[in-house]
């Protein structure tokens, strides 16, 4: 088979495209043909040796994308060859074929495309933990969004929106504070400008909560939700946070707490529950999808240019 691989770490130019053996399956096993990969910045931190790799080269990227089953093992249960599948946390998806258990597997509705599925399942996942887990958006609740025009942004900025929140979306720039009204926000503010006396202007109080994903803008996160509100750190994409001060929150009695998808993602359940309302939300048209950029898997190099040159403001794709 064909797939994206590199021996070394370092930049985009790294990574070139070439025949690997296929992989093999076990008994509890599936083997899937790709349809559409979706790129994401875990892979340019794995591509820069940011991420620990197991294995010896040639290493392969990718844990996300949507196919059509092509072989499975004698003891598969709930999955036949021809279904139409995703997956969202599976290793070595830069490739035309993919080895997974067949608890990794999701199903996809037929009226969903693969492009799609390849697009929301990793970061709709988990803008739906953030939303229902992490902290439970109520109908009035003002919910501040850090990088709203962003993958995970839009996504929480429609899902807040469902659940009834008053969204502002923070961006950094005049072009993706449109994608983040076009998505929805009620408020899109700039990173350049006073943003906390903004968000605390239109609040009168405060945002209930701010899903902060930009890690050096955490200190002005707690200081633009109210007393008693919670700041959900679920990255980190600008630098590392400062530290937090414990006495601060016993002081003005907010909450931090983290979030991390493969804590939530625990079980074949837990993904098809979770999967199962994100591709109902987006059959009823509650949930809009920004149409992907799409490179050939063989151009991989521009893609992964493109996402760090954080020009893109929808989902990037990868197609064998």
């Amino acid at each position: 088979m064909k797939a994206l691989v590199f021996e070394r770490f370092g930049g985009p130019d790294v990574l070139h495209y070439q025949d690997i053996p296929n992989p093999s399956i076990g008994p509890t096993d599936v083997l899937v043909r790709t349809k559409a990969i979706g790129l994401n910045f875990a892979d340019v931190y794995r591509r820069k040796g940011n991420y620990h790799l197991t294995g010896t080269p040639p290493y392969i990227l990718g844990y996300e994308g949507a196919g059509v089953v092509e072989e499975v093992g004698a003891e598969v249960s709930h999955v036949n060859v021809g279904d139409r599948i995703a997956f969202a946390d599976v290793p070595f998806a830069n490739a035309e074929l993919v080895a997974m258990p067949q608890d990794k597997i999701i199903a996809v509705p037929d009226d969903i495309s693969f492009d799609a599925a390849a697009s929301v399942l990793l970061q709709g996942l988990t803008a739906h933990y953030l939303t229902q887990d992490s902290y439970s958006i109520q109908p009035g609740d003002y919910v501040l969004v850090h990088a709203a025009a962003g993958g995970v942004g839009q996504l929480l900025v429609q899902i807040a929106k469902l659940l009834g929140g008053q969204v502002i979306g923070l961006t950094s720039s005049s072009e993706k504070a449109k994608a983040a009204a076009q998505a929805g926000a009620d408020y899109v503010f700039l990173y350049e400008d006073n943003w906390v006396e903004q968000v605390k202007e239109v609040t009168k109080r405060g945002a209930d909560v701010a899903y902060e994903s930009v890690g050096v803008t955490l200190e002005k996160s707690f200081e633009a939700v109210k007393t008693g509100g919670t700041v959900v750190f679920y990255g980190m994409a600008g630098g590392d946070p400062a530290p937090v001060d414990p006495r601060m929150l016993m002081d003005t009695s907010k909450t931090l707490t983290g979030g991390d998808l493969w804590n939530v993602l625990v079980s074949y359940e837990e993904r098809k529950v979770r999967s199962q309302q994100l591709f109902e939300w987006i059959s009823k048209g509650q949930l809009v999808l920004t149409d992907p950029v799409v490179f050939d898997l063989k151009d991989g190099a521009k893609a992964h240019e493109l996402l760090e040159s954080r020009k893109s403001t929808g989902k990037i794709l990868l197609r064998p």
